[in-house]
């Protein structure tokens, strides 16, 4: 019998997985970044981890539905990424998209959805949440005790190893709603 005689087959692709199953995949994929020994997050720049937290902490926040379909992540200030961020250029959240910007610390943070403040800036935070009250803004910043001086989500890297804290009183006075999986793995939430 030749081969190419057989019956094929068809098999339906799979049905579409509920948005919550692949939050939960994205979850457990930020989770595993958490857990990697410290020698092997040293081969992981630290900033290419930042960018994966970014992705997440954007991916299990709820957005306003007048937010739209671009989500403009701003670097402010000096970019202590480089090209790590560039990488989340045009990726998917739901039905958003990410558009990666950068921002010069003389200018203000108006049209972004998400805003990273480097240590560097971190003198400017409390003239940009100023600038974004009221607007459905993502503050993330890297500096010891940024949640607390009002900051949404506040990164610092620990034994290799990037944790965060989360403010809750600043994401409401955003508009917006942290995912209750991400805040049990902060380790502080203010609330």
């Amino acid at each position: 019998m030749n081969p190419f005689d057989a019956v094929v087959t068809l098999r339906p692709s799979p049905p579409m997985r509920p948005l919550w199953w692949r939050r939960c995949l994205l979850l457990l994929g930020s989770i595993s970044l958490w857990f990697v020994p410290a020698v092997m997050s040293q081969e992981l720049s630290e900033y290419k981890l930042k960018a994966a937290f970014l992705y997440n902490f954007a991916a299990f926040t709820e957005w306003p539905p007048h937010v739209g379909s671009v989500l403009n992540l701003c670097v402010y200030g000096r970019d202590p990424f480089d090209a790590e961020i560039d990488g989340l250029n045009g990726k998917s959240i739901g039905q958003r998209k990410i558009v990666v910007q950068r921002k010069n610390n003389s200018g203000t943070a108006t049209g972004c959805q998400i805003v990273f403040i480097a240590d560097a800036e971190i003198d400017q935070l409390p003239r940009l949440l100023d600038s974004l009250r009221g607007l459905p803004a993502l503050t993330v910043t890297e500096s010891r005790g940024g949640a607390r001086q009002g900051a949404a989500l506040n990164m610092n890297l620990v034994h290799g190893k990037v944790t965060f804290e989360a403010n809750l009183v600043a994401a409401r006075a955003a508009g917006l709603h942290l995912s209750s999986r991400m805040l049990s793995l902060a380790t502080e939430v203010i609330q």
